[in-house]
């Protein structure tokens, strides 16, 4: 673990480097008595899709949390977009990031106009009031609910969208500030199949986008990984379990470790699955 001041170990990218888009040394946030996240160490660089995978309580919300400078350490270093957390003015860093979580789509208004949800991220507002957009703005909208296969929906209400419908609605909102990083919490959560599938087969489009920002998607299910995505970090109880290329991380023996059971993964057509093995 690098100490923040000293030189890094040879081969390991120091959190100050402009190739990072995240680094962390020894992240640890703690509640009272309770370790919610344990000495991470994590780098993330600009052309990389990450995948975060474990079980409940393992600690990748709050993870993503300290990636969308949400949160603040308790001890060790973060560095997000080549600014340290504790030293930078968060309201000036987070625009700079897209976001999409369970919590924000319940704090949406259900009456709100679909191309309003994602138009209004560049005032980083939640409900449009009286603010003024230049048409170079709603033609940003436009074209990224399209791109989403939302075009068609952009005048209807938020509330009477289906669960797929509404995730690709935050998908859009969050990046129509074009971001430097995208965060997406559970994007899948709740989906059906064909839902899941419709989600998973657009992430992995937008993962293959040399233009796309770096980004960083939790889940609990190997199923949900977007082909196109490079690496893994998986998670137990706010420790690293394993970090790395995606083909490396996946394994038997880590998958296992992690969620506490025997499985075996495996890998066909570019996607994931994982089954009980005994």
């Amino acid at each position: 673990m690098t100490t923040p001041g000293t030189p890094a170990e040879p081969g390991v990218t120091p959190i100050d480097s402009e190739d990072l888009v995240i680094g962390m040394d020894g992240a640890t946030v703690r509640r009272g008595t309770t370790t919610l996240l344990d000495a991470v160490d994590w780098r993330v660089e600009l052309d990389e899709r990450w995948v975060v995978l474990g079980p409940n309580g393992a600690g990748k919300t709050t993870l993503l949390r300290l990636a969308g400078a949400e949160l603040h350490p308790t001890s060790g270093a973060v560095r997000i977009l080549g600014e340290r957390m504790g030293r930078v003015n968060v309201f000036e860093l987070r625009p700079r990031i897209g976001l999409t979580s369970a919590n924000l789509g319940i704090r949406i208004p259900g009456d709100e106009i679909v191309s309003d949800v994602v138009v209004s991220a560049g005032y980083g507002v939640l409900g449009r009031w009286r603010e003024d957009y230049e048409n170079e703005d709603t033609d940003r909208a436009k074209q990224l609910l399209d791109a989403l296969g939302m075009g068609r929906l952009a005048d209807r209400a938020y509330h009477t969208l289906s669960e797929g419908e509404r995730k690709r609605t935050l998908i859009a909102r969050a990046l129509m500030t074009d971001p430097e990083l995208l965060l997406l919490d559970e994007p899948a959560a709740g989906l059906d199949l064909g839902g899941r599938e419709d989600l998973v087969s657009r992430l992995s489009t937008l993962a293959n986008d040399p233009e796309a920002p770096a980004s960083v998607l939790v889940t609990h299910h190997v199923e949900e990984i977007p082909p196109g995505y490079s690496h893994g970090m998986l998670l137990r109880g706010g420790t690293v379990v394993a970090a790395g290329l995606l083909d490396d991380v996946l394994t038997d023996e880590t998958l296992s470790e992690t969620f506490g059971l025997p499985l075996t993964v495996g890998r066909r057509r570019g996607r994931f699955a994982a089954w009980r093995s005994d």
